[in-house]
C-alpha cells in the first residue's frame, strides 16, 4: 500500500499550457486535496496498529536507577533504655530487568486487534482513494454542467430580448399589443434571474474544484467531456454480478468486517482478565544501603525465573468490560447489516439509472429537436394569426428546458457509471478516460 501511495503522488504529468484535462485535475488533487492528504496520514498511522499490538508479545527491557540521600533516626532498646542514633547515608539502586510473556491471552488478543486495525486502515484508505477520484469527477463535471446551464440561460434571455424588440416594433407600428410586450418582458426578466443564478452555480462549482486541486481554475480552461449517443454497455451486465462485486470488493464493507474482528478480539482481551499470566524474567540488580536492613551493605544479584500472576477479584470490572465489548460487537454487526442494505439500494438505483440512460438521453435529444421545430412552427402560426405571442414564449421555454434536461441527463449517465464502479470497489484512474 505504501508503494501505491508513492506511485499515486508521483503520477503528476506536465500540465498543458492552455487547458486542464480531467486527468490533470486528478493528478493535482493527489497532491493538494486536504481530505486525501489527511487520509494518507491516517493510513500511515493505522499501519502502526500491528506493531503496537505485537509489542505486548515481545520481550520488555527496563532499567531503573535511584540515588538518594537519607536521614534516619534509629531507636534501639539497650540495658540503659532506649537509645536513638542519627544515621545519615547515601543509597543507590541499579536494576536491569528483562521480561518475556509466556502465556498472556490478553496480549495475544491485543495483537490480533492490531492486525485487524491495520487491515481496516488499508480498506479505509482504498475507499478514500476511490472517493477522491469520484469527487474530482463530480466537481469537474458539475462545473462544466453549470457552465452549460449558464450558456443556455443566456441564450434563452437573448431570445426573449429579441422577441421583446419585435413586440416593441409591432406595438409602435400598431400591429402588436402591450400585453404581448409585457408577457415577453416578464419572461426576459425571469430568464435574467435564472442566468444570474446559473453564474453563481458556476462560481460555486469552480470554488469546489479549486479546493480539491489546490489552484485557481477558470471555466474556459476546463476541457469538455465527451458524450456518446449510446452509452457503453455495462460489464458485467447483470445486477446480480454487480451485487456480488459490491459484497466482496466494497472497501467500506471490508473495513466494517475488519471492525467486527476488532470487536471480537476486544471481547477475548477483556475476558482474559480472568485468566492467569505466566512470564519469564531475568534481572541484574546492584544496590547499596537500599533499605534500613541493608545499611552499609552492597548487593550484586542476578536472577532468572518465572512469574505467575493469578487474578482473583477486580471489583467486577472485568465482567463489565466483557459485557460491554459483547454489546459493541452486536452494535457493529447491526451497523454492517444496515450499511450493506443501504449500499445495495444505492447500487440498484445507480444500475437502473445507467441502464436507462441511453433511452433517457435519446428521449431528451428528440425533445430538443421537437421543441426546436415547435418554436419555428409557432412563430409562423403567429404570423398567420393562428397562435399568439404567449405560445411562442411557451415554445421557447420548452426548448431551453429540453436542452437543460439533455445536458443534465448526459452528466447523470457518466456519473452513474462511475458511481456504480465506485460502489463495487473497482473504480480506478482508467475510468476517467
Amino acid at each position: 500500500m505504501r508503494k501505491i501511495i508513492l506511485l499515486l503522488l508521483l503520477a503528476v504529468p506536465g500540465l498543458p499550457a492552455m487547458g486542464l484535462e480531467l486527468s490533470d485535475a486528478y493528478a493535482l488533487a493527489l497532491h493538494h486535496d486536504p481530505t486525501f492528504l489527511a487520509a494518507v496520514e491516517e493510513y500511515q498511522a493505522d499501519q502502526q496498529e500491528k506493531a503496537i499490538g505485537r509489542a505486548a508479545l515481545l520481550p520488555s527491557l527496563n532499567y531503573t536507577y535511584t540515588n538518594a540521600q537519607n536521614w534516619s533516626d534509629v531507636t534501639q532498646d539497650t540495658q540503659l533504655g532506649e537509645q536513638t542514633i542519627e544515621r545519615d547515608y547515601r543509597s543507590y539502586s541499579s536494576v536491569l530487568n528483562l521480561q518475556q510473556p509466556l502465556f498472556d491471552m490478553a496480549a495475544w488478543a491485543q495483537y490480533r486487534q492490531g492486525v485487524a486495525r491495520a487491515l481496516l486502515g488499508n480498506e479505509r484508505f482504498r475507499s478514500r482513494s476511490q472517493e477522491l477520484l469520484l469527487r474530482v469527477f463530480i466537481s469537474y463535471s458539475e462545473a462544466l454542467l453549470a457552465g452549460e446551464q449558464t450558456r443556455l440561460a443566456r441564450s434563452q434571455r437573448e431570445a426573449y430580448a429579441e422577441r421583446q424588440t419585435l413586440n416593441q416594433r409591432l406595438l409602435e407600428g400598431g400591429e402588436g399589443t402591450r400585453t404581448d410586450w409585457l408577457e415577453t418582458r416578464a419572461r426576459h426578466d425571469l430568464a435574467l434571474a435564472q442566468e444570474i443564478e446559473a453564474e453563481n452555480e458556476v462560481d460555486a462549482a469552480l470554488r469546489e474544484l479549486e479546493s480539491i486541486i489546490g489552484q485557481p481554475v477558470a471555466l474556459a480552461s476546463l476541457s469538455p467531456l465527451t458524450h456518446l449517443d449510446t452509452p457503453a454497455p455495462l460489464q458485467p451486465a447483470s445486477f446480480e454480478a454487480w451485487r456480488d462485486l459490491l459484497l466482496s470488493g466494497n472497501p467500506e464493507l471490508a473495513a466494517q468486517r475488519h471492525g467486527l474482528t476488532v470487536a471480537e478480539q476486544a471481547i477475548r482481551r477483556h475476558r482474559a482478565g480472568h485468566l492467569p499470566k505466566l512470564s519469564l524474567y531475568a534481572s541484574t540488580r546492584k544496590t547499596k544501603s537500599d533499605s534500613e536492613t541493608s545499611f552499609n551493605q552492597t548487593y550484586d544479584t542476578d536472577s532468572i525465573g518465572i512469574q505467575l500472576t493469578v487474578p482473583l477479584f477486580a471489583g467486577g470490572g472485568v465482567s463489565a468490560l466483557s459485557r460491554q465489548a459483547a454489546y459493541r460487537l452486536e452494535q457493529a454487526s447491526h451497523e454492517l447489516d444496515a450499511q450493506t442494505s443501504s449500499l445495495l439500494n444505492e447500487l440498484r438505483r445507480q444500475y437502473n439509472l445507467y441502464q436507462t440512460s441511453a433511452t433517457r438521453t435519446h428521449a431528451y435529444e428528440m425533445a430538443v429537436q421537437s421543441a426546436s421545430t415547435l418554436v419555428e412552427a409557432t412563430r409562423q402560426s403567429v404570423l398567420g394569426g393562428e397562435r399568439v405571442n404567449l405560445d411562442v414564449l411557451d415554445a421557447q421555454h420548452q426548448l431551453y428546458s429540453a436542452r437543460r434536461d439533455l445536458a443534465d441527463a448526459r452528466h447523470q449517465a457518466r456519473l452513474a457509471r462511475l458511481q456504480l464502479k465506485y460502489l463495487a470497489g473497482v473504480v480506478d484512474v482508467g475510468d476517467l478516460e
